[in-house]
């Protein structure tokens, strides 16, 4: 089941459990420039998926740098979202995840 985390230390407490088996990290790209890209953070353990959506790169940046050292992180490539307001249909990419070393 999963469930939406808000709150960066919340995240972090859960990142250090002993059940959390990899971290993937999911950049999108939107179409309109008004709109700021987004970083999603899927934190896996083992009853539970849990998101964190950030809208600011810089915070993204340091929660990415301060993941536990020992977490499988798996990088997504970025994506273009499909934008409602517009309705443009854009052509999504398939997302290839690397693990980071």
């Amino acid at each position: 089941m999963p469930k939406e985390i808000r709150d960066l230390k919340v995240f972090l407490e859960h990142a250090r459990r002993k059940d959390a088996k990899s971290i993937r990290i999911k950049k999108t790209v939107s179409q309109r420039v008004s709109l700021k890209p987004k970083t999603k953070f899927k934190l896996r353990c083992s009853r539970f998926l849990y998101t964190l959506v950030l809208d600011d790169p810089d915070r993204a940046d340091k929660l990415e740098q301060s993941l536990p050292p020992g977490a499988s992180l798996y990088l997504c490539e970025p994506y273009q979202s499909f934008d409602i307001r517009t309705g443009l249909d854009v052509k999504r990419v398939e997302l290839k995840a690397t693990k980071k070393k």
